[in-house]
């Protein structure tokens, strides 16, 4: 268990991207990337084609404000400090999240994310970016799609007929309603001219599942698991069909938050899943919604009541665990906690440092076996670690 017992305000000069190595953990190593942001959220990890190791997300004021915009570093092969981050997105009308690097099996890496008008998930749309020099540059903005309330978190996955599956959740709006995530489903968009067109695939019998993250098993079967929006448990659907088609998600093992997760198959076989070890059971923490602290009379108006099951906001997040499955992600029987803290998130405010939680965590592992993990630090910072082999046995 670590727990570094830095405050939040103590963050910003840790802020370096100087990867240091623990003398006590077995190797481990730690980093805080460096950001010209007050709030850096959602980060998500790839490795380009030349073993540079890069990280993405998001950062600015406060998630939903249209300064919100998309960032990467680096972290070069033999190197030992992620690099200044560039800026990668920059409307200034729109909060644009959620950003994933996707390898094609072409030789193009394309930045995808999120783009959508202060804390009205039901609008957005997905925009992306095409490198063709093995993401040392990359091109114009471009739209992906536009079915309003489309949102990406997860990579994409190539099937083995050389589909590509990009995994998405839907921001569903209710009429008369700014939206809260109560009605939010998952699908697949499919396409089949490598990025050319997508088609849209439901998941069946979704409702409450998000961030739906594919992996790999044998033959045509994936697993997919998703963030639960009820706070109850971790989710996990199948597909039979390389993703054609998917059984609806239904509980495993582990709780759920209603934030974020990522697994991955080791090269061992195993699962590896990084999530917060808690979920509603475990706190009586609350609060109306991800957005209720933006400033406007829409973002302000009460949500109307109704019988329907809502959204579970503001259930710390903490701790930040990694837990193995040895079964294709049946159950998950081994887990070790990354950080340690209370994980309060009943704010987004990193201008004030409120805000104590470890989220959004991305997985991916090297080819020499090490396990490469970023997430959120207190909102402030985005944390990298990276782990050897032996913490995986």
């Amino acid at each position: 268990m670590i727990s570094t017992g830095l405050r939040p305000e103590d963050v910003p000069a840790f802020m370096t991207g100087e990867i240091a190595t623990s003398q006590t953990q077995d190797g481990r190593a730690d980093a805080y990337l460096p950001s010209p942001c007050i709030q850096n959220h959602a980060a998500n990890l790839a490795f380009l084609p030349d073993g540079t190791l890069t990280c993405a997300w998001f950062g600015g004021t406060m998630e939903g404000m249209g300064d919100i915009s998309i960032y990467m570093s680096r972290l070069l092969p033999g190197k030992s400090r992620w690099t200044t981050p560039e800026k990668m997105s920059d409307d200034p009308a729109k909060s644009e999240q959620n950003p994933l690097i996707f390898n094609a099996p072409d030789g193009k890496i394309w930045l995808l994310y999120t783009s959508q008008t202060a804390g009205n998930q039901d609008g957005s749309v997905v925009k992306c970016r095409i490198s063709e020099d093995g993401g040392k540059t990359f091109g114009d903005v471009k739209l992906l799609c536009d079915i309003p309330g489309t949102f990406v978190r997860q990579p994409i996955v190539v099937n083995n007929r050389g589909a590509w599956l990009l995994p998405v959740f839907r921001c569903v709006g209710l009429a008369g309603e700014r939206w809260t995530g109560d009605a939010d489903t998952a699908g697949v968009l499919i396409s089949r001219n490598h990025g050319k067109s997508w088609e849209m695939t439901d998941v069946p019998d979704s409702l409450g599942a998000v961030h739906m993250n594919i992996v790999p098993l044998e033959g045509d079967r994936l697993v997919a698991f998703y963030r639960n929006r009820f706070s109850e448990c971790v989710l996990s659907s199948q597909s039979t069909d390389d993703g054609e088609s998917w059984s609806a998600p239904a509980p495993v093992d582990l709780p759920n938050n209603n934030s974020s997760i990522q697994a991955i198959m080791l090269e061992s076989g195993q699962i590896a899943m990084v999530y917060n070890h808690a979920n509603a059971l475990t706190s009586d923490s609350r609060r109306l919604s991800l957005y209720d602290e933006i400033e406007g009379e829409e973002s302000a108006a009460p949500v109307p009541t109704s019988d329907r099951r809502k959204a579970v906001w503001g259930v710390p997040r903490a701790p930040l665990s990694l837990a193995f499955s040895s079964d294709g992600g049946v159950s998950f029987r081994h887990r070790i906690d990354l950080d340690t803290g209370d994980g309060y998130c009943l704010s987004n405010n990193s201008k004030d440092a409120l805000n104590r939680e470890f989220s959004y965590p991305s997985i991916t592992q090297g080819q020499d076996g090490s396990i490469h993990i970023a997430y959120t630090y207190y909102r402030r910072a985005i944390k990298y670690v990276r782990l050897s082999p032996d913490r995986m046995a």
